[in-house]
Formats: C-alpha cells, sequence, structure tokens
C-alpha cells in the first residue's frame, strides 16, 4: 500500500526524484569536518524563527501604545509565551552565530572559488536579509533600546547627500519614529523579507547541489568517478551525513536550551537592560549600542572622526555599507591557485589570523563607549578588516602554496 501511495504521489509531484535528487543520491565528499555542521544547523534556527514567529504575532500588537505592553502579555499570561519569546530571541543570536561560523568555514576551504560563486552570492544576499531581519524585528519590542538605537540606525541614512532626509522620512513613515514606522516594520519582519530569505535559502542550496559541496581539501570529487558515475570520494548525503547532523543537532540543542532556561538575556549582549523598559523619547539610554551581532560593522561606522571633503557621518555610512557589500566581491578578489588552508601559504594565514582578530575586536569595540583608545583600535581593525579583501588580489597570488592531492585525504 505504501508502494502505491508514492506511485500515486510521484505520478502527481516528483517527491521520490527530489528525494534522491537531493538526499538519497546527493554524493557529497566523504570527509566533511565539524565545521560542516553549520550549514545544516542554519537551516534548523531558521525553521526555529519561522514558527516561533508566527506563535508570536497571534499575541503581539503592531502599535506604538501596546507593542511593549504585549510582549509583557506574552511573557506573563500566555501560556508557555516565556519560552517561545526566549527561544525567538536568542534564536536571533544563534542565528548569527551559526551563520558567522558557516562563512569562516567558506573562508578556510575556499567555498567561493569557482565554480561556486554564486553559492556565495545567495549566501551574502541571505547576510543582508538576516540582518534587515534581525533589525526589524530588534524594534518590534518596542523597549528603550530598541526605540534608541532604530533612531541611531534609520538616522544614519540622513548622511547621504541631498536624499537623506527623504529616505529617512520614507523609511519612519513619518517625521518621528511612531505607529507608522512600527507598522511597516511588523509588515517587513513577518511577511515581505522571510519570503525573500526562505527563497534566497532553497535557490542558495539548489545552486549548490548542481556544482557540488565543496571540501576541507578543495579537492573536487566529480572529477573521479567510477564505472557507474559515481564519484570516489563521495557518499551518499543519507544516511551518512543525516546521522551526523543529527548529532551536530543534538549537541547544539543542548547549549541552545542551557541560554535559554539559564541565560535567555546572556548577560545583556542577547537582550540589553534597557529593553526591559518601554520605549521613552525622554529618556535616552546611558550608551546606545546595537546588538552584538552588528557591533563590528557599528565599530567600523563609528571608525572614522575627521571630517575630509564629506562628513566624518557620511564617511562612516560608507564604509559601513562597503564593509557588508565587499563580501560579494570574494570569490574575484582571491587569485590563489588553491582553495583550502590546509594547502595555502602562511601569508594567507596570517592575513586571515588577523581578519578574525580585527573582526572579534570591533565587535567588542562596537559594545563599548567610543573616544581615547578605542577610536584607535576601531580604526586599526577597520584598516585590517579592508585590508584583508582589498590585499588579497596581491598576497593571493605571491604566497606559496603546497600540492594539492588528487583525491581527498581522511
Amino acid at each position: 500500500m505504501a508502494n502505491k501511495f508514492m506511485t500515486w504521489i510521484d505520478d502527481r509531484f516528483p517527491a521520490t526524484k527530489l528525494w534522491n535528487e537531493h538526499i538519497a543520491e546527493y554524493y557529497a565528499p566523504k570527509n566533511f569536518n565539524f565545521w560542516y555542521f553549520f550549514g545544516s544547523l542554519a537551516l534548523l534556527v531558521l525553521v526555529n524563527q519561522l514558527l516561533t514567529g508566527i506563535w508570536l504575532t497571534m499575541f503581539y500588537k503592531p502599535s506604538a501604545a501596546e507593542a511593549f505592553a504585549s510582549v509583557e502579555y506574552i511573557m506573563r499570561d500566555v501560556e508557555w509565551g516565556w519560552l517561545i519569546r526566549y527561544m525567538h530571541s536568542t534564536g536571533a543570536s544563534a542565528f548569527f552565530i551559526v551563520v558567522y561560523m558557516h562563512m569562516f568555514r567558506a573562508l578556510l576551504y575556499g567555498s567561493y572559488q569557482k565554480p561556486r560563486e554564486l553559492i556565495w552570492i545567495f549566501g551574502c544576499l541571505i547576510f543582508l536579509a538576516l540582518m534587515a531581519e534581525a533589525f526589524m524585528g530588534y524594534v518590534l519590542p518596542w523597549g528603550n533600546m530598541s526605540y534608541w538605537g532604530a533612531q541611531v540606525i534609520i538616522s544614519l541614512f540622513g548622511a547621504i547627500p541631498v536624499v537623506g532626509e527623504g529616505i529617512t522620512t520614507w523609511i519612519k513613515g513619518d517625521f518621528i519614529i511612531a505607529d507608522a514606522t512600527l507598522n511597516r516594520f511588523f509588515a517587513l519582519h513577518v511577511v515581505a523579507i522571510p519570503f525573500a530569505l526562505v527563497g534566497l535559502v532553497i535557490a542558495h542550496i539548489m545552486a549548490l547541489h548542481h556544482v557540488g559541496s565543496n571540501n576541507p581539501d578543495g579537492v573536487e570529487i566529480k572529477a573521479k568517478k567510477d564505472e557507474k558515475g559515481i564519484p570516489l570520494d563521495g557518499i551518499p548525503f543519507h544516511p551518512y551525513y543525516t546521522v551526523k547532523d543529527i548529532f551536530g543537532t543534538a549537541v547544539f540543542l543542548i547549549l541552545f536550551a542551557a541560554v535559554i532556561f539559564f541565560a535567555p538575556t546572556f548577560g545583556g549582549y542577547f537582550i540589553e537592560p534597557p529593553n526591559f523598559t518601554p520605549a521613552d523619547p525622554l529618556a535616552t539610554p546611558e550608551h546606545i549600542a546595537p546588538v552584538w551581532y552588528y557591533t563590528p560593522y557599528y565599530a567600523i561606522l563609528r571608525a572614522v572622526t575627521v571630517d575630509f571633503i564629506i562628513s566624518a557621518k557620511l564617511w562612516g555610512v560608507i564604509l559601513f555599507a562597503s564593509s557588508v557589500l565587499i563580501l560579494f566581491f570574494l570569490p574575484w578578489l582571491d587569485r590563489s591557485p588553491v582553495r583550502s588552508i590546509r594547502y595555502k601559504g602562511w601569508i594567507f594565514k596570517g592575513m586571515l589570523t588577523a581578519f578574525v582578530v580585527a573582526f572579534l575586536l570591533l565587535g567588542y569595540l562596537g559594545t563599548q563607549p567610543p573616544g581615547g583608545w578605542r577610536t584607535l583600535a576601531s580604526q586599526i581593525g577597520t584598516f585590517v578588516y579592508f585590508a584583508f579583501f582589498l590585499g588579497m588580489p596581491f598576497y593571493s597570488k605571491l604566497d606559496k602554496t603546497k600540492p594539492v592531492p588528487e583525491r581527498v585525504t581522511e
């Protein structure tokens, strides 16, 4: 009966074909390691955010007068509402942790190089959509830090010459941040951006399965196949990697649950103390800073302190935008003949280490008040950040590389 049912389905929808092409008969390299957990974990967190978000919208009121109170109602009066809210707020931070690790793995093993440029571009678009989605969601609780964070970020567009003020008014939907702002952010956060995000994730996976997965050696497993056309160094994704991903998921969920139940605010990094008070246009928080996952870019934004031809604020906005957009050009900046860091020389390894240190330093500085040594450190970190990308066409060609094996290594 089961076979007859699946035959009936397959006559009307390619269920078995999709399962075979993308799961059972999709051959992945047999040497995946720890770093390859994060792709499936990103998908898991996306599902968590969508499901918990649906439940939260059932009780949330996108109104300046009622938004904060509706969140408190969810936390205190809705059955299991506190758990759903913390799963969503912690899930936002978990999403960025997983995505940052996933992107770092691409840097380690050159997963952006030919023929995987489009996979990387789709990934960067997902990252942009995720940043927009998180910002809109951050404003919705209408706490005091949410309000003032939105005030600071939206005001950045005002630095754009001629059209800046018009853009800020258009984004707010009013001359001040109020009901219109909250309503449009709610619509974008709940409907528009999630649709775009899901579509980009599907495109990302389809592009990945079309050209095949990269591996820690950077060797193309499709180059050597047996008489049946099966890669010699490939194994079916199911059951081998589905089982492996289940193990990774179990470890992740243990850590995720530990944060939710024992440290949901994570010392103020996931939810800041000012966000437990209602938005107040007359009470500015002592130090306005975005959530931790934006802080590296926020530190870059504040790194320029001197007017040169144009205002320092506009330079900050340009660098802020450039620090994200430059990621799209990475496949063409890297001129190395090898993909994996295992076979690259000390120059690339040193530059990547400096980049990671600079990124972490900028992340810390973005949480701190500006001024003094912190401004100088931000400027140095910003220089190293851009030097990693802009210098890559030169040092990646000068770097001495090791011979790449013909087959993947265990």
